[in-house]
Formats: C-alpha cells, structure tokens, sequence
C-alpha cells in the first residue's frame, strides 16, 4: 500500500493520546479514506504511558498488528522522552511531533540520535488558552494532521466540527474552545532547526 500512512501515539494515562487516535481515524474516514485507530495498553492507570495506533489509507488495510515503523510520532507528554525510546522505528523521512515548552536543544538532546525532522507544540499552553484546562490532545491532533498532510486542512476541520457538534451539543462553548485549539496548534507548530 503505497498511500498507508502509520502513526504511533505516545502519552500517559488521562491525557488523551486514544481519543486523540480514535478522533483521527473518524475524521479521516469522514472523508473516505480507509482507517484504523486503535490503543495497546500496559497498566490500565492514571499517568501510567499507553501508546495508540492510526493507520490511513487510500486503499484496504490488510495489515492488522502494531505499527513497528511509523511514519509519524506524536508524543502527548514530554516527559516520556525520558522513559520512553519514542523514536524506535521511526522512519527517518517520517517526522516526530512533541508536546513541549521546553527549548528546542534539550528537547534534541533527549531523542537517541533521532535524524529526522522534529516539531514542536506547546499543546499545554494551547489547551489552557482555548479550552480553559490540559487537555493536551485536541492541539496534539491539529499540530499531527498540519505537519502529515493525511488530509486537507478544511476537510479535518470540517470533520471534527461535526464530532464536536454531535458530542458536545448542549456545551457549544466547548465545541468553540477544540476548534480554537485545532487551529492555533496548526498554525503554532514549528519545525526544529538541526
């Protein structure tokens, strides 16, 4: 499958990374492309790391395991650098999307001889802004969707209006507050300089 894009999720516990893939994979099949969004989980607890799955195509998925080299890497809590090889088989023409404030050589420094490209979002600063609390995943999912190209900018927010309405219909402050988060994570995300 020559379209297949494979994406790993890295987070902890509560913050989202599973939503975040799940919120993904209905955007994405929103618009006619094959998906899957999946979880694997280790100690089902609060702040313990998880890390989910998407798989996005053009075409039937007939692969069904975990992805072992993933195009792209979205790591929702920076402090997993450190616990974490959030780089194993990532593809070095993929790219590694991390939510951080911290300055960009420590970031660097903490990502095992890495090559690729790397991007960063301060998804916290984001959330707290728009939404009023961490909720690091909504900006995660904007800043992953920018920086992959899985699908056109209009069609993801155009998408997940529509989630957001259907979830959240008797709170459109809410609704208002994601789609704040979504754009200014895809407008904020930036590419590290090597």
């Amino acid at each position: 499958m020559s379209n297949l894009v494979e994406i790993r999720w890295h987070g902890r516990g509560g913050q989202g990374a599973k939503t975040a893939s799940l919120l993904l994979a209905d955007a994405a099949f929103t618009i006619g492309k094959f998906v899957q969004g999946f979880p694997e989980y280790g100690p089902e607890r609060m702040g313990a790391p998880i890390t989910a799955y998407n798989r996005i195509s053009g075409e039937k998925i007939r692969v069904h395991s975990n992805i072992y080299e993933p195009d792209y890497v979205v790591v929702v809590d920076d402090t997993l650098l450190s616990a974490v090889d959030v780089t194993k088989g990532l593809k070095k023409e993929g790219a590694i999307i991390i939510n951080t404030s911290k300055p960009q050589k420590e970031i660097l420094s903490k990502l095992k001889k890495y090559d690729g490209n790397v991007f960063l979002c301060d998804a916290r600063k984001i959330s707290e802004e728009s939404l009023g609390k961490n909720f690091p995943n909504t900006p995660m999912l904007g800043a992953v969707v920018k920086v992959s190209g899985i699908m056109s900018e209009e069609e993801f927010l155009g998408s997940m209006e529509e989630s957001f309405k259907h979830k959240f219909a008797s709170k459109p402050e809410v609704i208002k507050g994601n789609m704040k988060a979504l754009k200014v994570s895809m407008g904020e995300v930036k590419i590290c300089e090597k």
